[in-house]
């Protein structure tokens, strides 16, 4: 497979068209995702905050939820707030009820974390071009 589809960036989702309702969110949605794919800041509270993240995995699938891809977007400010906007492998997900809030746990008590705002998107829709190589290589898809 090789790669990450050929997007902008290496991203695996290239530029987002987002509907009008996911307008109002108050995350930035970014142009390329997911956040692994992305220029990630040299800073070692947004590592930690990433390293906490690598810890919630989706309990169907045997790869965190960092490196699958879920993790759109993640900015932690100076001041130890962090800005997470994630979605999950379909909208239907068996873990929609669990996932979410684990990762708001994990980023919240990671050390230096002071408040976070965790918002849920399914724009654009989840695909395995998502994953990083490590993942894909985990789950068979290289």
């Amino acid at each position: 497979m090789g790669g990450m589809g050929g997007m902008p960036g290496g991203g695996g989702g290239g530029a987002a068209d987002i509907p009008d309702d996911k307008e109002q969110s108050e995350i930035e949605l970014p142009e390329t995702i997911p956040d692994h794919v992305q220029d990630t800041p040299d800073d070692e509270l947004y590592q930690r905050v990433v390293d906490s993240l690598r810890e919630i995995y989706d309990p169907e699938i045997p790869v965190n939820i960092y490196d699958l891809g879920l993790i759109y977007h993640l900015k932690v400010d100076a001041d130890g707030h962090a800005d997470v906007l994630m979605t999950l492998t379909a909208p239907n997900c068996p873990a929609a009820g669990i996932l979410p809030g684990q990762a708001e746990d994990a980023v919240r008590e990671t050390e230096g974390v002071t408040s976070v705002n965790l918002e849920m998107t399914f724009e654009p829709p989840f695909s395995p071009q998502m994953m990083s190589e490590e993942a894909r290589l985990e789950l068979g898809f290289m």
